[in-house]
């Protein structure tokens, strides 16, 4: 026999969803604040409503006792049931509605009253306050109960004090005027609960469309996930408001751009500056993986609108890929012109091997004499002019890729750079990114031909490079320098539109420049100026060697 299963236990609280919290809290308020209001506005009620009455009896006392003919019936007659004093009583009593009407001389002797055997009898309160010239107002229990009274002093012509009158209203009947009272105040205050119940309702309604009827706890668990993801992952996240102000930062954002929490509430040409960064951002550039440059940093932004009219944008490091891929194409070309070479050199151990057999000994020395030699002298040419080692072998490599494209590679005669270059691997990345744009502007072309001008001005450095290529038209020298601007077929590894940003990056950044001109005889020249290169003052060259590097297929 299956044992019973444990009886569910019934649980109290409050419901999960935040749409039922807060509607129910809403409802207690106004509960509240209706039971409130209510209970503030019976309080004093009740206390105006016997004010009101000792006040009105108090009136009809003081009118009654102004007539004079009541004083000198007082003066005049005994206490009796038909005695002109109770009859004049009795009808300002029916005339007023009041409980009674009671006139007195100066020892409390009745004059006159509601019930006739109470007339000649002592009053059941002490008039002396009236009698001695008070006007008196009072909740007070007497022969007839509970009543709100008004007591006033009773003057003869001649202003003495002959008595007193007393007048009452029946206590029951104030207390029936509050009870009136609340029906229709608490109708009031239903018809307040009822509106306040709905306008919770329609809050309730409209934030929980907007909270998209989570529970509290949800809320919290995803800001928990939300700040967890944000400083987690590799991208950087940049959220904005509809008025275009930054209001949230991840770490790798602030690391990408450079930027810290002050730029939080500033907009982002504030916090960025002018430059396609910020157009990307603001999304005044649109489309999918932008490039943009930052820095020395290479990006890809994307942009998505929020509902609120805001926007989130996400970033990319780029920088080691687009490093590696540029790696990759030199790699490429270096591998070509060695096959290229692989191939030459087959030829030329045929050619060597040929005047050997035909035992043309002579000829076969003088062949391999002049090819060892051109070789030499392409690169002794270059190391006597490039003192620096990097930049050397970067020109080396360029002159192998260029004859392979068909294209002469000159290094110009003026060209001087002794080692002394501070930061060897930024002028290798200016200069290799110029050399590829030349080679690529030129392949393919009759008499193709790159012309290289490395030299020092005192602790400056001036890279000149220019081809005999189409040439840039004026209107485009500038969006040349832009990131991702070009004109050229994407590479398989990525995108263009990269390498002369980075090299107008790089030249501004030591407070240089980088432009382009058109060459003497066409083409495009690009000249950079680097101040403060230099570790020291340019040496200048002992012997001038004529400097070129031409290959010819």
């Amino acid at each position: 026999m299956s044992p019973t299963p444990p009886a569910r236990r019934l649980r109290l609280g409050l419901p999960r969803r935040m749409f039922s919290q807060l509607l129910l809290m809403q409802l207690a308020i106004a509960a509240g604040v209706t039971v409130l209001a209510t209970g503030l506005f019976l309080a004093p009620l009740s206390d105006q409503l016997d004010d009101q009455a000792m006040r009105r009896a108090l009136a009809i006392a003081q009118t009654t006792a102004e007539q004079p003919q009541i004083a000198r019936d007082l003066q005049s007659t005994s206490p009796s049931v038909n005695g002109p004093v109770q009859v004049e009583a009795e009808r300002i009593r029916r005339a007023t509605q009041a409980e009674y009407v009671v006139i007195m001389n100066t020892r409390g002797v009745r004059w006159s009253h509601t019930d006739p055997r109470q007339i000649g009898g002592i009053v059941s309160t002490d008039p002396a306050r009236a009698l001695a010239g008070e006007q008196v107002m009072e909740i007070d229990d007497g022969t007839l109960g509970r009543s709100a009274r008004g007591k006033v002093p009773l003057r003869d012509s001649d202003g003495d004090i002959i008595g007193a009158v007393s007048v009452g209203i029946a206590y029951d009947s104030v207390r029936a005027r509050l009870i009136h009272a609340i029906p229709g105040l608490l109708a009031y205050a239903g018809g307040a609960l009822a509106v306040g119940a709905l306008a919770a309702w329609l809050i309730s309604r409209r934030v929980q469309r907007q909270t998209r009827d989570l529970a509290f706890s949800d809320i919290s668990a995803l800001l928990a996930e939300r700040e967890a993801m944000l400083h987690g992952i590799r991208e950087g996240v940049v959220a904005l408001d509809r008025s275009g102000r930054i209001r949230l930062l991840n770490d790798e954002a602030r690391r990408l751009l450079g930027i810290g929490d002050e730029a939080v509430g500033r907009s982002l040409d504030e916090a960025l500056g002018e430059g396609r960064t910020t157009d990307v951002l603001a999304g005044r550039v649109t489309g999918t993986d932008l490039l943009t440059v930052r820095g020395q940093r290479v990006l890809i932004a994307n942009r998505m609108p929020t509902d609120d009219g805001g926007a989130v944008a996400t970033l990319r490091d780029r920088t080691e890929l687009e490093q590696l891929g540029r790696e990759l194409d030199s790699t490429r070309g270096l591998i070509d012109a060695l096959r290229a070479q692989d191939h030459e050199h087959a030829n030329r151990m045929h050619t060597v091997l040929g005047l050997l057999e035909l035992e043309m000994y002579d000829d076969a020395v003088e062949f391999v004499g002049e090819v060892v030699g051109d070789h030499r002298a392409t690169a002794e040419q270059v190391t006597e002019k490039i003192r620096d080692p990097l930049l050397a072998a970067l020109l080396v490599g360029k002159a192998t890729v260029a004859a392979e494209r068909a294209v002469a590679l000159w290094i110009s005669d003026r060209t001087w750079l002794p080692d002394q270059l501070i930061d060897p691997r930024g002028i290798v990345t200016v200069v290799g990114n110029l050399v590829d744009n030349a080679l690529d502007a030129v392949a393919g072309k009759p008499h193709a031909r790159v012309e290289v001008e490395l030299r020092a001005e005192g602790r400056t450095a001036v890279l000149r490079v220019c081809d005999t290529g189409p040439g840039i038209p004026a209107e485009q020298r500038e969006l040349v320098f832009t990131e991702g601007w070009s004109t050229k077929k994407p590479p398989a590894h990525g995108k263009r539109g990269i390498g002369l940003s980075l090299v107008r990056r790089l030249a501004e950044r030591q407070g240089g420049s980088a432009t382009v001109t058109e060459a003497d005889g066409g083409g495009a020249e690009f000249t950079v100026v680097l101040p403060e290169a230099l570790a020291g003052p340019g040496l200048e060259p002992a012997l001038t060697v004529p400097a070129v590097v031409e290959e010819e297929s």
